[in-house]
C-alpha cells in the first residue's frame, strides 16, 4: 500500500498521502483483463530459516477505547501469531486469507489492471501450521507487523513465515475498517470504510483529507500499543521469559512501526519499508512531518526503500535522520517499487504470467528485480536487523555492501 493514503500500490508518479482520493475514487474501474475458464491460484515462498512454524488467529478487544471508525463501544483487531513451533504434525497448512477476506480483498485491492474475479486468493496456503504448539525451548523475541492501508495482515506473510521460521514471535496486526476486510470469529465482517472516508473529505477540502490520514495513522499507532499490551499480559500470564520486542511494516506500516517507536519505549527497534514519514501530497514533498520525524528516536532504525526512495529524496525520512540519535540504516532495493515490500512480488509474477499480462503491467506493479532476489534480500537484511537488536547477534550484513546481495544499496 502507497504509504498513508495512496492506494494503487503501482503508480508510479502518485505515491503521496494526498493521491489518495484519485486512487480510492477509481478502484474497481480498472481495464478487465482477458477472460479466463478459471481463477488463477498462487504460491507463496517455503521459510528459509530452521523452524516448522505454527499460526494461531486471535480476537483481541480493546475496552478502553470506542473504535474510532463505528463509535463501537469497543476495539476490536484479529492478529496472526506465528511462532516456530516444536512439531507441525497433524496440523494443515493455514490459508493466507478466509473466503470472506478473499473476497473483500478481491473487491477492494491496490493492484491497477487486476480486475475482480480472476485470481483464486482463498487458494493460497501459507507454510504456518493451524495451531501447532510453541517450541518453548527458549525464549523467542517478539516482532509486530502492520500492513499497508488496505492491505491485509496477510500481505506480508512472505516476512512474517520467515521470521517465525528463524525463531521469532511475529504478531501481524489487522487494522479494522481500514483494511479491505477482516473477518472475526463467527463469519462477521468488517469491510473497509475508507473510499467513503476518503470521498467526504475530499468534497470538505485538503485539510480535511488531511486530517483523515492522520487519523487513520494515530488508529494504527494506538492498535500496535494495545498489543504491546497484549504481549506484556501473555508473558504474565505464560511466566515466559521476557523477550525484546521490535516491529516492522509497509507504507502506512512502516509509518506505524516508526511512529510506534517514537511513542512507546517498549518497543527496542523498528524497520520501515518503503513508508514516507510525513502528511504530504508526495513522499519528495516538504513539510508536513509526523512527530517520529521531526524529533527523532533514539533506538534503532532501519529504512528500506524502493528504487528512488531514500533520505536524500524523501524529506521525512531525511528530517527523521537528521534528529534521530540512535542507530540507523537506509538501504535500497534496486528496480524494486512500492509493492515489492510485500506478497505481491512472489503473487504477481504469476498472475501476470497465467493471464498472459504485459510486461509493462507487472514492472508497474513490482518493478525489474528478479522474485527470488526480492524476497531473498528483504528476508536477509529485515533478519539481520533484529537479530542484531533483539538477539544480541553481530548482524554483519548490516556494517557494508554485500556481493551476496548486489541489489541492494547502502546510503
Amino acid at each position: 500500500m502507497d504509504d498513508l493514503g495512496t492506494i494503487s500500490m503501482g503508480r508510479p508518479a502518485r505515491r503521496g498521502v494526498l493521491a489518495a482520493g484519485a486512487a480510492l475514487l477509481t478502484l474497481g474501474a480498472a481495464p478487465a483483463v482477458a477472460a479466463a475458464p478459471r481463477r488463477v491460484r498462487l504460491r507463496l515462498p517455503a521459510p528459509s530459516g530452521p523452524h516448522p512454524v505454527g499460526r494461531v488467529a486471535l480476537r483481541l478487544v480493546d475496552r478502553s477505547r470506542r473504535d474510532p471508525w463505528t463509535a463501537a463501544p469497543a476495539r476490536e483487531l484479529m492478529v496472526d501469531v506465528r511462532y516456530p513451533a516444536r512439531t507441525v504434525a497433524g496440523h494443515g497448512r493455514a490459508p493466507q486469507m478466509t473466503a470472506r477476506e478473499a473476497a473483500g480483498f478481491d473487491r477492494l485491492n491496490n493492484f491497477e489492471g487486476l480486475s475482480a474475479g480472476r485470481v483464486d486468493w482463498a487458494a493460497t496456503r501459507t507454510f504456518a501450521h493451524t495451531s501447532a504448539p510453541l517450541d518453548r525451548r527458549a525464549a523467542h523475541p517478539v516482532v509486530l507487523y502492520s500492513p499497508g492501508v488496505v492491505d491485509p495482515r496477510s500481505l506480508g506473510t512472505t516476512l512474517t513465515d520467515d521470521l517465525a521460521s528463524r525463531g521469532y514471535v511475529v504478531i501481524a496486526i489487522d487494522h479494522p475498517y481500514d483494511v479491505s476486510a477482516v473477518e472475526f470469529p463467527g463469519g462477521r465482517v468488517a469491510a473497509s470504510l475508507l473510499p467513503q472516508e476518503f470521498e467526504k473529505a475530499q468534497r470538505s477540502g485538503p485539510a480535511a483529507v488531511t486530517a483523515l490520514l492522520k487519523k487513520t495513522a494515530s488508529v494504527r499507532v494506538a492498535d500496535a500499543r494495545f498489543v504491546l499490551d497484549a504481549v506484556g499480559r501473555a508473558f504474565d500470564t505464560h511466566r515466559l521469559r521476557r523477550a525484546p520486542i521490535g516491529m516492522f511494516g509497509q507504507s502506512a506500516g512502516g509509518f506505524a512501526a516508526l511512529q510506534t517507536l517514537h511513542d512507546d519505549e517498549r518497543l527496542a527497534a523498528a524497520a520501515n519499508l518503503d513508508g514516507v514519514l510525513a502528511y504530504v501530497q508526495d513522499d519528495h514533498d516538504e513539510g508536513g512531518l509526523a512527530s517520529v520525524a521531526a524529533e527523532g528516536v533514539d533506538r534503532p532504525v532501519l529504512l528500506m526503500g524502493s528504487e528512488g526512495n531514500d533520505r536524500r529524496t524523501v524529506p521525512s525520512w531525511r528530517e527523521l535522520w537528521r534528529h534521530s540519535g540512535g542507530w540507523r540504516r537506509d538501504l535500497t532495493l534496486r528496480g524494486s517499487r512500492h509493492a515489492t515490500y510485500t506478497d505481491a512480488t512472489t503473487l504477481l509474477p504469476q498472475v501476470a504470467d497465467r493471464l498472459d499480462l504485459p510486461r509493462e503491467t507487472l514492472t508497474t506493479w513490482v518493478g525489474t528485480v528478479p522474485t527470488h532476489r526480492a524476497v531473498a534480500a528483504q528476508r536477509a537484511y529485515l533478519a539481520a536487523f533484529f537479530d542484531r537488536w533483539l538477539r544480541g547477534g553481530d548482524g554483519a550484513l548490516l556494517d557494508a555492501p554485500s556481493p551476496r546481495y548486489p541489489e541492494i544499496d547502502f546510503i
